[in-house]
């Protein structure tokens, strides 16, 4: 684990929690409310909130260990947006998708969760990129 390992996790946990909180709080929060057999209420699950806290670092740690892993030598910004629909692949479009077959949640509330999500992860990409660039010698 190098410097450069540890500043882009913290990095990347900081905006994705806080992109998290973005979509799924202040986006979604008053859909999820109308949903209260489906999702906690605000007041129950803030006392899981370390859960959530270690699964965006465990989150984080494993999406900076993959890209540094993976990059090649071309430009970062395209390299980090695929990386970003890589993810999203792999992750919130299948998860959301999933979710929406099992549980009686309207389509429109798994588009904008696969919208939200995918957007972040775009996002967290370009970050990851950006500070895992080349740089010239």
């Amino acid at each position: 684990m190098n410097k450069n390992f540890l500043i882009s996790w913290v990095a990347i946990f900081v905006v994705w929690m806080a992109g998290s909180f973005a979509v799924h709080a202040a986006w979604l929060g008053d859909t999820y409310a109308g949903f209260p057999n489906l999702y906690r209420s605000e007041t129950d699950s803030a006392q899981y909130m370390y859960l959530m806290l270690l699964a965006h670092v465990v989150m984080s740690a494993a999406f900076v260990w993959i890209y540094q892993r993976g990059k090649e030598n071309k430009p970062w910004v395209a390299q980090g947006l695929r990386y970003g629909v890589a993810i999203a692949l792999l992750a919130p479009i299948p998860m959301y998708t999933i979710y929406f077959v099992v549980q009686p949640m309207p389509a429109s509330l798994a588009v904008q969760q696969i919208i939200g999500d995918t957007v972040l992860l775009l996002i967290l990409g370009v970050i990851a990129a950006f500070l895992n660039r080349a740089t010239s010698a």
